[in-house]
């Protein structure tokens, strides 16, 4: 009896000695397999700080987006934006611009996005959705880019030449261009001139009401020169302001001497030389 009840304690033993390690070991395999992947796989996302950015049709919109790969295993993303048409967009990756990158598993990246409006585009709220694609999936990021209003001002000529010849003692026409080139409306625009003493301009129109965006108007600046100018180069610089933007256009003005001036010279030296002739003959035989 005493031998079998020894025998039955071993075995027991036994029996406890396989199963406690054998029980943690299957626990361990079944909780690997249940949460292991898990573990190791987090949610992928494509967030940025800023959603909602401001600026005006002549500058660009910087976002600044992170990008986490979530996956357990390195994957490459490739990146699209529906921009407005006419729209400049790019993505750019530690500094450099890509249309895909490569993420390793667990790693986030800073992705910069640019977005650069059409000339044309009009203020307003311009809603920018952007994707990064890959075989794990697609990750979704909406933007917004509000345009504000922004003043542009032109003066030149029709043909963008900048000058011309003109007779002292004269009056010429010289034809510019004021143009609207910003997106808001221009009231009150003035015109003037910075040009050499005694000169003189005018302007038809002297004074633009309104100018509305893309328009453009003609002007005419009347340039007096006055007499016994001496021939050369003159600047002339004409301006268009008003309380909130300016332009000047820099016109070179050539004067040239008048046809009568250069007869009256030549016959004053040829009145000059008969004189000294006369001279000579009269008192040069004594």
């Amino acid at each position: 009896m005493l031998a079998q009840h020894c025998h039955r304690r071993q075995k027991q033993g036994r029996h406890q000695y396989f199963t406690l390690p054998f029980l943690a070991t299957l626990f361990l395999f079944l909780f690997h397999a249940a949460y292991g992947e898990r573990v190791r796989s987090t949610p992928s996302t494509f967030t940025a700080r800023f959603i909602n950015l401001e600026a005006t049709s002549k500058e660009t919109f910087r976002f600044s987006a992170t990008l986490h790969n979530g996956a357990p295993r390195p994957v490459i993303y490739n990146l699209a934006a529906g921009a407005p048409a006419g729209w400049n967009l790019a993505f750019r990756v530690d500094g450099m611009q890509v249309t895909s990158f490569r993420a390793d598993s667990g790693r986030t990246q800073e992705v910069a996005i640019e977005l650069t409006p059409a000339p044309e585009t009009k203020p307003g709220k311009y809603v920018v959705p952007v994707k990064a694609t890959s075989d794990a999936g697609s990750l979704e990021l909406t933007l917004e880019a509000v345009v504000k209003g922004a003043y542009g001002l032109e003066l030149t000529t029709p043909t963008g030449l900048l000058s011309d010849e003109i007779t002292e003692g004269s009056q010429k026409k010289i034809h510019l261009t004021v143009r609207n080139t910003g997106s808001l409306p221009l009231d009150a625009i003035e015109l003037s001139a910075q040009s050499p003493a005694k000169w003189d301009a005018t302007f038809e129109p002297s004074k633009v009401d309104r100018l509305e965006p893309g328009k453009t108007l003609d002007i005419v600046a009347n340039v007096k020169v006055p007499d016994k100018t001496i021939a050369g180069d003159y600047v002339t610089t004409f301006t268009a302001r008003n309380s909130n933007v300016n332009s000047s256009a820099v016109f070179r003005m050539t004067v040239t001497t008048s046809w009568l001036a250069g007869w009256i010279g030549v016959l004053v030296i040829l009145a000059a030389i008969g004189v000294i002739y006369t001279l000579i003959k009269k008192y040069g035989r004594r």
